[in-house]
C-alpha cells in the first residue's frame, strides 16, 4: 500500500485486512498453539504461537504501517510491552525518565528494575538543560511520556531526542495520550514507542493489550528476543478485538477531542476549579511545542477541585462517566489519580509532581458534551 495515503486510509487499509486465502473482511482469529511442518527440512513461518501467530501478525504489522515503524510487537498488557523495553537494559545501567510518568512505570522503575540494579532519575523533562543534567557515564536510555500522566506536562521530543543520540542513547517514548493519529515519535527519531493499547487504540474497554513499534529492524529483533523469550505475547482473541477496535480510531478521537476542548474551556471558566491541565488551552505549558509535534490535543483533561474531599464526592456524584482506571473508550472515564492510577507513588512524591489529592483526569468519550457538562455541573454543585 502507498505510504502517502491519509491516516484514516490507512486505519481501514493497513495491508492485513482482507483474507488473502479466502478474501474474509476480518483478519481470522487463528485458535491454534502449534502449527504443522509439512516438511521437516522446511520449517513454516508459523511454528508455535509464543513466537509467532497469524493473527497477532496482522496487528503488529498493523501499529508498524501507523507509526511508520520498521516493525510492531503486541503484548498481554501496557505494562507487559514497557517492562519488556526496559529489559533492553542490563545490570549496573541508568535510564533518565519523565518525572510524571505513568503510576505502573513508575513502580516498575522503583520496585523491580531497581532490584536488578537498573538505575532511574526522574526529570522534569519540560526543562532540556534539566535531563542534560541527568547525564551519567552509565547512562543507557531516555524515556518520555508527552502529555505526561496526569498533568499532561509537554516534552520536546526532537530536542531530548537529538540530544540522546549524540550519547548514543537509546530512545523510548510512551504515545498513549496521543496515538499515532495525532503523534508520530519515530518520525521525530525516537527509536521505540509504546502504547497501552487498551486505552484509545482499543477504544471500547474491553481489551488488554500493549504495542511496540522499533524504529529499524536490527532493534526490532532484540525486542522479538525479549517478547518470545519472556512470553508477554497477546493472545489472539485480544489481538482481533484490537484491530477490529483500531480501525475507527480517528473517528473516535475526533469526537472526543472536540468535546474535550469544550469541557477544558468550560472548567476554566469556573471560579470553584483550581487548576485545569489540557494542551489545547491558550495558557498550557509547552503548547507550542506540543503543536510543533502532534496534530491535535487528545481527549484527556485533568482538573483541580481543590481537596481531596471535594474530589470524592464528585466521583461519587457524578452519573454519566465510569468511574474507573483507565482512560480512552467510548464512554467517558473519571479517575482519581491519587488512588488509581498513581496509587504507588508515595504521597510526598505525587505532590511534588503537581499529582494533588484534588486532581481529577477526565477522559471523554462519544457521549453528548452538553450532557457530560451538566453531569459535571450537578456533581461540582452538591
Amino acid at each position: 500500500m502507498s505510504q502517502n495515503k491519509q491516516f484514516g486510509t490507512k486505519l481501514i487499509h493497513f495491508g492485513g485486512e482482507i483474507d488473502k486465502t479466502t478474501g474474509a473482511s476480518s483478519v481470522p482469529i487463528y485458535q491454534a498453539s502449534t502449527f504443522h511442518h509439512e516438511n521437516i527440512y522446511e520449517p513454516p513461518e508459523f511454528d508455535y504461537s509464543r513466537s509467532g501467530n497469524p493473527t497477532r501478525q496482522a496487528l503488529e504489522d498493523y501499529i508498524a504501517v501507523l507509526e511508520g515503524g520498521k516493525r510492531g510487537f503486541a503484548f498481554s498488557s501496557g505494562m507487559s510491552a514497557i517492562s519488556s523495553a526496559f529489559l533492553l537494559l542490563s545490570a549496573g545501567d541508568h535510564v533518565i525518565v519523565t518525572e510524571d510518568v505513568y503510576g505502573g512505570t513508575y513502580r516498575l522503575l522503583t520496585s523491580i528494575l531497581s532490584r536488578l540494579h537498573i538505575e532511574t532519575t526522574f526529570v522534569d523533562m519540560t526543562n532540556l538543560d534539566l535531563v542534560k543534567a541527568a547525564l551519567r557515564p552509565n547512562t543507557k536510555a531516555v524515556y518520555m511520556e508527552t502529555p505526561s500522566n496526569p498533568t499532561l506536562k509537554i516534552t520536546d521530543i526532537a530536542a531530548v531526542t537529538a540530544w540522546a543520540k549524540s550519547h548514543g542513547l537509546l530512545t523510548l517514548l510512551d504515545n498513549t495520550f496521543m496515538t499515532p493519529y495525532h503523534q508520530r515519535p519515530i518520525e521525530l527519531g525516537v527509536d521505540i514507542v509504546l502504547h497501552s493499547a487498551t486505552k484509545f487504540l482499543g477504544g471500547h474497554s474491553d481489551v488488554l493489550a500493549g504495542l511496540a513499534v522499533t524504529a529499524d529492524d536490527a532493534l526490532g529483533r532484540q525486542v522479538k528476543q525479549l517478547q518470545n523469550g519472556l512470553g508477554t505475547v497477546l493472545g489472539v482473541q485480544d489481538s482481533w478485538l484490537l484491530i477490529r477496535g483500531m480501525k475507527t480510531l480517528e473517528a473516535r478521537m475526533s469526537h472526543s477531542e472536540t468535546s474535550a476542548a469544550k469541557l477544558a474551556a468550560w472548567l476554566t471558566g469556573r471560579k470553584d476549579i483550581a487548576n485545569v491541565y489540557y494542551p489545547g488551552l491558550i495558557d498550557h505549558p509547552g503548547r507550542d511545542i506540543h503543536e510543533k509535534q502532534s496534530r491535535g490535543y487528545g481527549a484527556v483533561v485533568s482538573f483541580d477541585v481543590g481537596s481531596g474531599e471535594r474530589a470524592k464526592q464528585v466521583l461519587n456524584r457524578v452519573e454519566l462517566p465510569l468511574v474507573a482506571v483507565s482512560l480512552g473508550a467510548v464512554e467517558s472515564i473519571l479517575s482519581y489519580p491519587a488512588m488509581m492510577s498513581h496509587a504507588a507513588m508515595p504521597h510526598e512524591v505525587r505532590q511534588e509532581r503537581g499529582i494533588t489529592d484534588g486532581l481529577l483526569r477526565f477522559s471523554v468519550g462519544l457521549e453528548h458534551i452538553d450532557d457530560l457538562l451538566a453531569d459535571l455541573n450537578q456533581a461540582l454543585s452538591g
